[in-house]
């Protein structure tokens, strides 16, 4: 809604944030309410971008945390808005393309955003209401980054390759998928959603670097020119007259039945033997 999306806006603005995405905006973009709601907060409206996926408004990211009360089944880490904050601001400043992603205050995240982030942030609020609106969810986020802010080291060294953008680990996922889906691997296929979540959670916990993106996908690549490869010696064999390609030279196929040794001193008989009394 126009109005959630300028409170939050406003919150932003409150602790200096101002790069917000939006994702298939409810009733489009831009929407005068959200001016209105979000109290002179308007260059952070203004500068909005708008996304028609989760996997786009992500594309160019390396560290996103969901933030969501119920971990719905992943094996993602959950930690604190704090120690959330933390994580995304050494990132950060070691030069990285962080964000949070929340979802609509009715309905949340679903599991296939969630699976395109690298971790979940939660709340501890108390358990007799767990009842927050969108905008208290990022005032609360956001107030624990500007606590960084305020109190800033010095950047952070980051030993090794940063993790891959979004969009390189997208690509990855989904070269991986078509190649589950031409061997057969996501069987009973009403179970391919739930699979294909698991498969991004287990491979996003990895943290892989443009590298390791590239590594990987040339395992797969390798991997799937292999089964053509078997695939296209079997065939040959099936259409072989003699099933296995015939005889070679060198073992391998089959060989004819050699013909059995004669001995010069008994040759073989040519027929039945005379009759006793007929010989010579």
């Amino acid at each position: 809604m126009a109005e959630n999306i300028g409170s939050v806006a406003r919150v932003m603005a409150n602790f200096g944030l101002s790069q917000l995405r939006l994702v298939s905006p409810r009733d489009g973009w831009p929407q005068e309410r959200a001016w209105a709601t979000a109290s002179g907060a308007d260059w952070v409206l203004e500068d909005v971008a708008v996304f028609d996926t989760v996997a786009d408004a992500v594309a160019d990211l390396n560290t996103v945390y969901s933030a969501t009360a119920r971990p719905r089944e992943t094996r993602l880490p959950v930690r604190t808005p704090r120690e959330t904050a933390r994580l995304l601001y050494d990132d950060r400043a070691s030069g990285l393309g962080v964000g949070l992603l929340f979802g609509a205050e009715r309905s949340g995240l679903e599991t296939s955003d969630i699976a395109l982030t690298q971790g979940i942030v939660t709340i501890p609020i108390d358990p007799r209401h767990q009842s927050l609106n969108l905008a208290q969810a990022v005032a609360i986020n956001a107030y624990e980054w500007r606590t960084l802010i305020l109190d800033a080291p010095p950047p952070a060294f980051r030993a090794g390759d940063p993790p891959a953008p979004g969009a390189l680990m997208l690509g990855m996922y989904e070269h991986l998928e078509r190649e589950l889906d031409d061997s057969g691997f996501f069987h009973p296929p009403e179970k391919r959603p739930s699979m294909v979540q698991n498969l991004r959670v287990m491979l996003g916990r990895a943290a892989f670097t443009e590298q390791e993106v590239a590594t990987f996908r040339g395992v797969i690549t390798a991997l799937s020119r292999g089964r053509g490869r078997v695939l296209a010696r079997l065939a040959a064999q099936k259409s072989s007259p003699l099933g296995g390609g015939g005889p070679r030279s060198g073992g391998g196929g089959l060989s004819p039945t050699p013909a059995p040794e004669t001995d010069p001193l008994h040759p073989p008989s040519e027929g039945p033997p005379p009759p006793r009394g007929e010989e010579g």
